[in-house]
């Protein structure tokens, strides 16, 4: 589905550094840890909100009622 807005465990807004995270690692192939260390993302929750995430909207889209 779509990046939650804020870390489930701190709280902290985390959904504004997904498109350029998304973009620098997969697109540009640099290394996850720099990047966000580039994005001020230094507490592990955070990280593991935008490491481990899966965009799935575009496959859940399809199974939608029209």
């Amino acid at each position: 589905m779509m990046i939650p807005i804020r870390c489930f465990s701190c709280g902290q807004v985390v959904g504004d550094k997904w498109e350029e995270y998304n973009t620098r690692v997969n697109q540009n192939k640099e290394d996850s840890g720099k990047v966000l260390e580039d994005l001020k993302v230094s507490r592990y929750c955070c990280r593991r909100m935008l490491v481990s995430h899966v965009d799935l909207i575009d496959d859940v889209i399809n199974y939608s009622r029209k």
